[in-house]
């Protein structure tokens, strides 16, 4: 019996459980997944940025992306990538996001 077919909404929903240890806002909300790609093998690959390159924690938030999206039922496999094309800015974020920081 195949799977059903992964969903981009079950991909954002794991993402939106990775935080930047310094900022508590999900990566997601904060506009740092530029792309996400599900292929007919239920492989993911997602491109995404950071607040500021040298980000002493880009490691540990790539990691979690990873292993959050692989723990979706269905995933084949999972990559994310990491960009800074374009640069990362604030209005890239939600407006919860925003919210949450203050900045509305």
């Amino acid at each position: 019996m195949k799977n059903e077919p992964l969903r981009r909404e079950q991909i954002e929903d794991a993402l939106r459980t990775v935080f930047d240890p310094e900022i508590p806002v999900n990566i997601f909300d904060l506009g740092l997944v530029y792309q996400i790609n599900i292929n007919e093998d239920q492989d993911v690959q997602v491109y995404m940025t950071l607040t500021a390159p040298a980000c002493p924690a880009a490691g540990q938030i790539l990691q979690d992306a990873e292993d959050r999206i692989k723990a979706v039922p269905g995933v084949n496999r999972a990559e994310v990538r990491l960009t800074f094309d374009p640069p990362w800015d604030r209005s890239m974020m939600s407006d919860e996001a925003r919210l949450e920081l203050g900045l509305l």
